[in-house]
């Protein structure tokens, strides 16, 4: 089992910024890309960004240049680092874990962001 656990959340101005923590914990071995999330309210889960274990990143086109996704393998740790952040980021936010041989999944209990003037 992997146990995922997000914090950095919170409420802050538009254009201003946040930065997300994953911190993962458990059986890690074979976790091969690690990735945040968002679900605003009414809508469905999207993927915002992900990271591989080599470090290869992609995003979603609407967080391009504002969001930055990277990993501490010694803390077995993803980030989001948010800049710019707009209204339509408001959601709460997901880490999730997957290893490729196995298709086993793993999500955190997630982190609200809001972002309100």
């Amino acid at each position: 089992q992997v146990q995922l656990e997000e914090s950095g959340g919170g409420l802050v101005q538009p254009g201003g910024s946040l930065r997300l923590s994953c911190a993962a914990s458990g059986s890690l071995f074979g976790i091969n890309v690690m990735a945040w999330y968002r679900q605003a309210p009414g809508k469905q889960r999207e993927l915002v960004a992900a990271i591989t274990n080599r470090g290869i990143t992609s995003y979603a086109d609407s967080v391009k240049g504002r969001f930055t996704i990277s990993r501490d393998n010694a803390e077995n740790t993803v980030y989001l680092q948010m800049t710019g952040l707009k209204p339509e980021d408001t959601a709460i936010y997901y880490c999730k874990a997957r290893k490729l041989i196995t298709g086993d999944e793993y999500w955190g209990q997630g982190t609200q962001v809001a972002v309100s003037s």
